[in-house]
């Protein structure tokens, strides 16, 4: 008898999936892939240039450097187009976006929600996601095809502003949302799923994402997001999770619930002994002459340089259960 959940169900609930794209359901960056293929190296300097002057919303980079920046001045709509195809993606998102229709209980309706150009993303994701469900960067042409200027960039409060139209046509509840992203410009609309007590699935070790994401999930298959879903959502416990993945020709191996909690000790004693002796003693000369002590106002002596802190101890908490994962990716998994 199969220990997997019965998916049949006539009444489903109704949830929605919004997922980012670069890093989340491809492998590398569309911008660099862009970059390298019109002949700009050093892609990354550019952002980071970006960055240092606040000039742009972070994820807002690429529209921006295709509209001022005069390395990319000659860049048109077919190299967009061109780059899509050149993006390397996850394994199996189609397999994902079917499964969601049917899953448990629910139904998911599976979107794609992006900074960069709508082209791009459409171009990469074409036959996976239908361009209806793909809200990317809006850019403007000229005659030539030629970038010349934006219309619109989703990242940051973008992103929000999205999932809120969506919620308003689907009529879902606001807690029947998920949103999985990997990086800074998913901040704002993950803390926005939070306040409506939905579900944020982080696919990376970004420091600000893993601290806003209720679960975390590492992995090169996009089916690794549905470990959370399946948990958090449908309920379900490891063994029909394993289950439903067999069913469907896959192995979980190495599945790994890792909890790190990052602490520095000290003792109380230690650190006030520490703080005492950085205040310099007053220097007591002796007059070999008279043989009388005097205390010297001169120069005070360099303070004693200050210990060292502890290092911080790294304490881990790792579930008993050994798992098994995605072959051939391998599933690391977090929930705060």
């Amino acid at each position: 008898m199969s220990n997997a959940p019965n998916t049949n169900h006539t009444s489903k609930r109704e949830f929605l999936l919004l997922s980012d794209f670069d890093q989340t359901l491809s492998a590398n960056d569309s911008g660099t892939v862009l970059a390298e293929m019109v002949g700009i190296p050093n892609f990354h300097e550019y952002v980071r240039k970006l960055a240092d002057r606040h000039l742009v919303q972070q994820g807002g980079e690429l529209a921006y450097l295709l509209v001022h920046e005069p390395a990319f001045r000659n860049v048109r709509k077919k190299h967009l187009r061109e780059a899509g195809k050149k993006v390397r993606l996850k394994k199996h998102i189609q397999l994902l976006s079917k499964l969601l229709e049917n899953i448990g209980e629910c139904r998911f309706s599976y979107y794609v929600v992006s900074a960069g150009p709508q082209e791009i993303v459409e171009s990469a994701l074409e036959g996976i996601v239908p361009p209806a469900h793909i809200f990317a960067s809006q850019l403007e042409f000229d005659k030539e095809e030629r970038v010349a200027g934006v219309a619109c960039v989703r990242a940051g409060y973008g992103k929000v502003v999205i999932l809120d139209q969506l919620r308003e046509q689907a009529a879902v509840g606001q807690n029947h949302l998920v949103y999985v992203g990997d990086g800074s410009s998913d901040v704002h609309v993950m803390l926005h799923v939070n306040r409506l007590e939905g579900l944020t699935i982080a696919v990376s070790e970004n420091r600000y994402l893993a601290q806003i994401a209720k679960r975390s999930v590492l992995s090169d298959d996009a089916l690794s997001i549905l470990v959370p879903i399946a948990e958090e959502i449908l309920g379900w416990n490891t063994h029909q999770i394993r289950a439903f993945f067999e069913e469907r020709g896959f192995i979980l191996r190495e599945w790994e619930k890792v909890q790190t909690d990052t602490l520095s000790i000290v003792s109380a004693a230690q650190e006030a002994e520490a703080h005492a002796s950085v205040l310099p003693a007053p220097i007591v000369k002796a007059d070999l002459a008279s043989g009388d002590a005097r205390l010297d106002r001169g120069q005070d002596p360099a303070p004693a340089p200050s210990p060292q802190p502890a290092r911080p101890a790294r304490v881990e908490k790792s579930a008993p259960e050994s798992s098994r994962e995605l072959e051939p990716a391998r599933i690391q998994g977090t929930r705060r």
